[in-house]
């Protein structure tokens, strides 16, 4: 710019003619002379479908939980209701636990000093079994819950399991390792 002080690393224009247009060079860098720059305010940004989905999993999740059969919640009618089918509810309740509990040992016991290959294999015998476990369960589930809900039992445990999945990895469980490529400081 031109016929500007300098002041706190920018230059102010000094105006001396304030309401009269002399000539053409007046409007030469000349702040009236540009177009107005408006302040645009912070534009969220767009959400993904993955997030669009998520949240209404999640909205749709805690409605069933809440909600339950529209008389009281779902954890009461797990614990007191007479309608639902005990012996499958409670089998299913311990397969959840061994299904856990493999998860957790396949996960975080696994992770020892071992060789690669001995990793994979013992993954590789230990995930049929968690999936066919799975499957057991849910049928379970929707046995023991079938009374209450019907067929919608099966997407009421669907939707709950992919609550779970979706809230799966921003639990912080375990401790915290350093990465092996982690620049240090000592």
């Amino acid at each position: 710019m031109s016929g500007g002080t300098p002041v706190a690393g920018g230059y102010v224009r000094q105006r001396h003619n304030q309401g009269k247009l002399l000539d053409w060079r007046d409007l030469e860098d000349d702040a009236s002379s540009r177009p107005p720059t408006y302040s645009i305010p912070a534009l969220r940004r767009a959400r993904t479908r993955k997030e669009v989905v998520e949240t209404v999993i999640w909205l749709i999740a805690v409605c069933i939980i809440y909600y339950g059969d529209r008389r009281s919640n779902l954890i009461s009618l797990l614990c007191w209701d007479g309608r639902i089918k005990r012996t499958a509810l409670y089998l299913s309740l311990v397969g959840v636990a061994l299904d856990l509990g493999l998860n957790l040992y396949s996960t975080f016991f696994l992770c020892g000093p071992q060789k690669l290959y001995e990793k994979n294999e013992a993954l590789l015998s230990i995930a049929p079994c968690i999936i066919m476990l799975g499957f057991l369960l849910f049928c379970l589930l929707s046995f023991a819950l079938w009374p209450i809900w019907c067929f919608l039992s099966i997407p009421l445990l669907f939707t709950l399991f992919m609550a779970v999945m979706v809230i799966s990895p921003y639990l912080l469980i375990g401790p915290l390792r350093l990465s092996e490529f982690a620049a240090r400081a000592d």
